[in-house]
């Protein structure tokens, strides 16, 4: 590696640390006597967080729960505060955290809430967590939906949505910045792409949030759909709202980016019916090993040992239950060749006119760390699993929102297993709290958090992943050269 390369580092290293989403490396030149020391761990120190409209329904009742995890090396400055996306709608912050470890709370009610759009910084950034979480009583698509607020980004995947004639499934689409976002939509049903010129070019206002009903964007009726958001310039926050006639709904979160291998955490042991879709966008097809990490270790689903995924067509597979009664999460590896894929699960939970829905994307491992903003002492359970290798790790619970004192457990997960955790609750809890989740040793670990709670009798229920918080980067080393400047 020449100097000239070094100093470039240099340079951008402090924008890697300002964004916290970027990540730098450099080839090894054993040719040359500078190298880079090795890339050190630091914190954020800015985030920014869209958070999609919650309902168009009279009887939303909507929580924003907001935390940040207390992270070494971060100074004393800094802020955050989550508003309405829309300028001039309204002056006043939704939240406004007033320290980190400890979580902020807002709400609102009925059909016209707004997006939101938030930023943090300095010691507010590293892991700035929020979660939207909404109760409708009745209607279309009744029950809890939950979703964690996303970071703004350029490509989104949603395998498991649908134009079925009893789903109102919405992509919402949310411009964070001051100039215009101009996004495609595209749409993958069972046969390959639905042709759909209207979701083509698609302008997101500046400071604005669009919610697109797919039914409008084409003729065909699917119930399993895979959607493309592809950014052409700008960027947005992407979310799809999946809203059914009689099995309630939730909110759909991106899958995590194509991959050969895929983990969906978290599948509630109770789950009445599971449905695995999947997509890879390439034109070669895909051979998946389908297995179910259980408590007792990896087994493979009778009849569903595996699953062919064509390429450009979303293939769907109804599971049933999966789980027979125990914590589970969906593993998928290659047969053969490793092709990139996308995933998502819907969860029902219930029977005949008391059933609810949940969405589980495949998603990232936990990481360094992981954190779920929103949880009580009574509804909230924690699932972890190690695919691979056995792991041990620390789990967190913060002070309450209206008081109580944290506390901390350690679990070691066995290898290829799942485990349903009740989560360590903080002593003297008052109000609601968070949950980090830290690896301490072993292999990689995924995680989701399952909030429940009963509407008239139906089982209502939301799902959230838990990927890493993205509360550090990795920031080089490298050594000044003031050399490059006469050059």
């Amino acid at each position: 590696m020449n100097r000239t390369t070094l100093s470039l580092i240099a340079g951008v290293t402090a924008l890697a640390a300002v964004t916290g989403f970027a990540a730098l490396s450099a080839p090894d030149d054993p040719g040359t006597d500078a190298t880079a020391k090795a890339a050190a761990q630091l914190p954020v120190e800015r985030t920014s967080l869209l958070c999609p409209a919650p309902s168009t329904s009279d009887l939303a009742e909507t929580s924003y729960t907001s935390f940040t995890p207390v992270t070494k090396g971060t100074e004393s400055g800094g802020k955050a505060e989550l508003q309405a996306s829309v300028k001039g709608k309204s002056g006043k912050p939704v939240l406004t955290p007033k320290e980190p470890g400890k979580p902020v709370t807002g709400d609102s009610s009925g059909p016209d809430a707004p997006a939101l759009v938030g930023t943090a910084d300095g010691r507010f950034a590293p892991g700035w967590t929020v979660q939207e979480t909404t109760e409708v009583a009745a209607g279309t698509g009744r029950g809890l939906q939950g979703v964690n607020c996303a970071a703004p980004d350029t490509s989104f995947w949603f395998p498991g949505a649908s134009t079925a004639a009893d789903r109102t499934d919405y992509v919402h689409l949310t411009n964070p910045d001051d100039s215009a976002a101009v996004v495609d939509i595209e749409l993958y049903g069972k046969d390959g792409t639905l042709q759909s010129p209207v979701g083509e070019g698609i302008t997101v206002q500046p400071h604005s949030s669009e919610p697109v009903l797919l039914s409008t964007l084409t003729d065909e009726e699917q119930t399993n759909l895979t959607v493309h958001v592809n950014v052409r310039s700008g960027r947005v926050g992407a979310s799809v709202q999946a809203l059914d006639d009689k099995l309630g709904g939730d909110w759909l979160a991106a899958s995590t980016d194509p991959s050969g291998s895929l983990v969906l955490p978290g599948i509630p042991k109770d789950a009445t019916s599971v449905r695995l879709v999947a997509f890879t966008p390439g034109d070669a097809d895909a051979d998946l090993k389908v297995r179910l990490a259980s408590p007792s270790g990896l087994i493979t689903p009778a009849g569903h040992e595996t699953v062919h995924v064509k390429g450009g067509m979303t293939t769907a597979v109804d599971l049933g239950d999966v789980t027979r009664g125990e914590a589970g999460s969906l593993v998928l590896t290659p047969t053969d060749q490793s092709v990139p894929v996308v995933a998502a699960l819907r969860v029902v939970r219930g029977k005949g006119d008391k059933q609810e829905t949940a969405f589980i994307p495949a998603t990232r491992p936990v990481g360094t760390r992981a954190t779920s903003a929103d949880n009580n002492a009574k509804g909230s359970t924690l699932s972890l699993t190690a695919p691979g290798r056995a792991a041990t790790v620390k789990v967190t619970a913060s002070a309450g929102s209206e008081g109580g004192t944290p506390v901390s457990k350690t679990y070691t997960i066995k290898a290829g297993t799942t485990q349903d955790i009740e989560p360590p609750a903080p002593g003297g809890l008052k109000g609601t709290y968070a949950l980090t989740v830290e690896p301490v040793s072993g292999g990689p670990v995924y995680g989701a958090r399952t909030l429940t709670a009963n509407e008239g009798g139906v089982p209502a229920f939301t799902v959230q992943t838990l990927p890493d918080d993205w509360g550090t980067v990795a920031v080089p080393e490298a050594d000044e050269d003031l050399s490059v400047l006469q050059r």
